[in-house]
């Protein structure tokens, strides 16, 4: 059976039929859930092996990028997802997603999985402006992520986003990012002093995407849903008749939840 996967909608979020093609393509069972439904059945969540927090701009972002998210995800859905962190089910964020389980506390941690004090942040970029444009993802050597370990090559995909400069809250914080939590860094441009524009936002360390301490939960800014298929890539960028580079990271998604779905 092709395992469950919840793609989280709230409102603004706009990436959740993008999350959901790629999770298909790569094997699994994709179900876009509104967040309003999960306030009424909260529960509903655990039917699901895998949960997806993706793009967009919930709640016009109003209050900062993933704020409003991030109190609903702590306050409406702390508890379940408390609960799906302890059957060892993973969970992925994308670019608001990220931002708002950075802003929960979800990512990276500190204590026990799931929301709890806030660790770090996603600020504005160091140029000030929004960026969009394709980047190099490489995977960190040292993550024990089976999100990370699953890939064997680099992933070039989309960014687009005005808030995405990672900055660790403290020493402690910045010394576990530089170490397993980092998950994925930016390829740096080498003829400028913070990487520009390999690196988009001046992010710490060039982390484009980090995990808790469990490696179940991955968060990252930019978007592999759009490189899942070769046709979403430049043509002289294409390597395989229908894949894309970031194909790899939902399969590995899809993995870990087949392999968790009856926990």
């Amino acid at each position: 059976m092709k395992p469950p996967i919840l793609i989280l909608h709230a409102p603004g979020t706009n990436r959740d039929h993008d999350a959901a093609d790629a999770f298909a393509l790569a094997g699994g069972a994709p179900a876009i859930v509104t967040l309003h439904e999960l306030a009424r059945s909260p529960r509903r969540l655990l039917d699901h092996a895998l949960v997806c927090v993706p793009g967009g701009f919930s709640y016009g972002d109003d209050l900062g990028a993933g704020r409003v998210l991030a109190i609903e995800l702590a306050v409406v859905l702390g508890d379940v997802l408390r609960e799906h962190l302890a059957r060892q089910r993973p969970v992925l964020g994308i670019c608001n997603g990220f931002q708002a389980l950075v802003k929960a506390g979800v990512l990276p941690g500190g204590g026990p999985p799931g929301p709890g004090p806030q660790r770090a942040t996603l600020a504005r970029n160091l140029r000030a402006r929004f960026e969009c444009r394709r980047v190099t993802l490489h995977p960190s050597p040292v993550s024990t992520s089976p999100w990370v370990s699953a890939l064997r090559e680099p992933i070039t995909c989309p960014v687009a986003h005005a808030e995405g400069r990672l900055v660790p809250a403290d020493d402690a914080s910045a010394l576990a990012l530089r170490g397993p939590l980092g998950a994925l860094r930016y390829e740096r441009s080498a003829d400028s002093a913070d990487g520009y524009p390999g690196n988009p936002n001046g992010s710490f360390d060039d982390l484009a995407g980090i995990t808790d301490a469990t490696g179940l939960v991955l968060g990252l800014m930019p978007h592999p849903e759009d490189a899942a298929r070769s046709i979403q890539e430049p043509a002289h960028e294409r390597r395989h008749a229908h894949r894309g580079s970031g194909l790899a990271l939902f399969e590995a998604g899809v993995a870990l939840a087949a392999a968790t779905a009856g926990g």
